[in-house]
This record gives structure tokens, sequence and C-alpha cells, in this order.
């Protein structure tokens, strides 16, 4: 079912322009069961898109499961680390300590932190 169902990576931005739109994507994408989002083509953002990721998370929460937020371009990564919401957005990093990073090699995830894990 996941694989018919949108995961965003056509989302070129997330700003206050089209938060609104980007969220009620993101909810119905969850409600139609996709567990990942692949934000890599996320040109532009601003704080809105913390907010957004946030909502995207909780919904997915009350839908039994946590998203994997993948990919996040540096601006995006920057914020999550400014607003202290990692662990909110990433709820799994903590026990992803030993998993390599997305599109890496098993033996790139050895000697990095959940911190440093959990943006990829």
């Amino acid at each position: 079912m996941a694989d018919t169902v949108d995961n965003l990576q056509s989302l070129s931005s997330l700003t206050v322009l089209n938060a609104t739109a980007a969220l009620e994507r993101g909810l119905a994408a969850i409600r139609a069961g996709q567990k990942e989002f692949d934000l890599r083509h996320v040109l532009t953002v601003d704080s809105v898109a913390v907010a957004v990721m946030l909502a995207w998370q909780r919904a997915a929460r009350e839908a039994g499961f946590a998203l994997g937020l993948r990919n996040l371009p540096p601006a995006l990564q920057s914020l999550t680390k400014l607003y202290g919401v990692c662990n909110l957005l990433f709820p799994d990093a903590a026990q992803a300590e030993s998993l390599p990073v997305a599109g890496a090699p098993a033996s790139a995830a050895i000697g990095l932190t959940a911190a440093e894990l959990h943006h990829h």
C-alpha cells in the first residue's frame, strides 16, 4: 500500500506560503498508510516547517506508528536543533545508534551518535 502513497518527494518548499497544503498532503498520506517521508527535494524552509513536521509526527503516533522523516535538508536540520525538537520528530533515534545512515554502507554508521544519525 505505501508504495503507491505520496511520500512527499515532490515537495520543494515548506514555508508559511504552502504550510496548510503541505500539512494536509502529509496528513492524507499518513491516513493512507505512508510511514516515511523523503524531504530530499525541499529547498526552501522557514520555521513553520518544524510545526508541520510535528503535526505529521503527532498524526502518525495517533495512527500507531512513528513517522520516518528522511533526507532533511541542512536548513531544516538546523531548525529542528534550534527549537530542540529532535526527540519529538525522531523518536526512534535513541535506538538507532547501531543502524546505518540511509544510503550509506553499514560501516559508515560506526561511531556515530543517535544525534548524528537522526537527520539522515
